[in-house]
């Protein structure tokens, strides 16, 4: 039995939450979804560009083996190919040291700089890479003075 003077006393009382306190639970719900969907677009638009890096990194480490390996070696002429509308790669190779006597078929070091490029978000992006490897020496090549030696470079 309820005394005359308590809450609970009389049919209009009723345990639950006003409509002022769902408000403010709502508001505050909205704002944190809000945010968890802010940083959940920055997450995938993060990982993206890993996935394109990361495809560009194995497409150049494919694509300079293939050169490290091509006989004879196109030493001066400038090679270029394309992977699909939206990517390829650009590659000069260059003596880098050479002995200073002038024999033809002696063995020279060559550098091969190698550019992957692809377009994402509007803008060309680009991968560079650079490999050395032995070429023999023709008549045609041009010798250039040895330059810094660098490293891939984003």
């Amino acid at each position: 039995m309820s005394r005359p003077g308590s809450k609970r006393a009389g049919r209009g009382s009723r345990a639950g939450f006003t409509l002022l306190e769902m408000i403010v639970a709502t508001a505050l719900m909205g704002m944190a979804v809000i945010g968890l969907m802010s940083l959940i677009s920055q997450s995938t638009a993060a990982a993206s560009r890993v996935a394109q890096y990361d495809r560009a990194s194995m497409l150049a480490r494919s694509q300079m083996n293939e050169l490290l390996t091509m006989k004879p070696l196109p030493v001066g002429r400038p090679l270029s190919g394309a992977y699909d509308q939206d990517s390829g790669w650009e590659a000069k190779i260059e003596p880098y040291e050479t002995p200073q006597t002038e024999v033809f078929g002696q063995s020279v070091l060559a550098r091969i700089e190698l550019t992957i490029w692809w377009r994402a978000e509007g803008q060309r992006k680009q991968f560079q890479l650079e490999g050395f490897t032995r070429a023999a020496r023709t008549r045609d090549m041009q010798i250039s003075q040895p330059s810094v030696v660098t490293r891939s470079t984003f």
